[in-house]
């Protein structure tokens, strides 16, 4: 049976939206969906600028608001807000595991192009190794 997973955050437009792209390169099988309690205007460029250097699109998607899925049913509702400044949403639909797998923001780098860049590959990585991670466990 194919898992649905939802990841939250704030915004939507970094560290859910990586977790979201990877865990479907994982698996295209799995039904993965990302949100936010309050979403952002776009996906912020810098995270499709990394993600398309490991070859994953998410040039295509856009920052969901998490009111559209409370109907639904998760397998695992997963946040990923990891500054302590940051409100992570409790998700109150339907869902068979709630998971905080939290992430520094890399929209909050400073310094140089190349300096945030570097942040916004950091964080990437951190994501991928996590969620391969506990994709390994979910199937």
């Amino acid at each position: 049976m194919n898992k649905k997973i939802l990841i939250l955050c704030t915004g939507n437009s970094c560290r859910s939206q990586m977790a979201e792209g990877f865990l479907k390169s994982f698996d295209p099988e799995l039904a993965v969906y990302s949100a936010g309690t309050n979403p952002a205007s776009r996906v912020h460029p810098k995270a499709i600028t990394i993600m398309n250097e490991l070859g994953i699109d998410i040039g295509k998607n856009f920052p969901k608001n998490v009111d559209g899925f409370l109907n639904d049913w998760f397998d695992y509702v997963i946040t990923v807000c990891g500054n302590a400044k940051e409100t992570c949403p409790t998700f109150i639909g339907k869902v068979g595991e709630r998971l905080h797998i939290g992430f520094e923001d890399p929209a909050d780098a400073v310094g140089t192009e190349e300096e945030m860049l570097n942040e916004f590959r950091k964080i990437r990585d951190e994501i991928k190794t996590t969620f391969h991670k506990f994709y390994k466990t979910i199937i």
